[in-house]
């Protein structure tokens, strides 16, 4: 199955998107008054990826991490680069199986959490392969 779903998530390079970008923040709560000033095109690229080469987006799918802000068929951003740890959101390769779960490394083993109630965890056994694929850095939530 790893074999099947590893094209989909890697690319060959990320092309930068140019979008503009309100000048000031905007208040979530009561509304303020809109700044007149424009600043220019925002690179999403340079915003949000560190190291181009080492990172994909991968879709995430099902609803075991929906605590965590990440939704069935939300974007997340996964560096290759950067080195796993404990508290992580990661894509990992379980016995062949690609999951995104959170890192936690404990006294007693790894174990990668669910972030659904509804979800097991999963304690890795000792005989287990596990390869962290990456770590994800961001997540574009779909809100329509």
């Amino acid at each position: 199955m790893m074999r099947a779903l590893l094209p989909r998530i890697v690319s060959p390079e990320l092309v930068p998107v140019l979008l503009s970008m309100a000048p000031v923040p905007v208040a979530c709560g009561f509304p303020s008054p809109a700044q007149d000033y424009y600043e220019g095109p925002l690179n999403l690229t340079d915003m949000l990826v560190d190291d181009q080469a080492a990172t994909f987006v991968v879709r995430a799918s099902g609803e075991s991490m929906t605590a965590a802000g990440i939704s069935d068929g939300d974007e997340l951003l996964v560096d290759r680069s950067k080195r796993p740890r404990s508290g992580d959101i990661v894509v990992a390769v379980l016995d062949g199986e690609l999951t995104i779960k959170r890192l936690e490394i404990t006294p007693g083993g790894v174990v990668l959490r669910a972030e659904n109630s509804t979800h097991p965890d999963i304690a890795v056994a000792e005989l287990s392969e596990l390869k962290v694929w990456g770590v994800a850095t961001y997540c574009l939530h779909h809100l329509r």
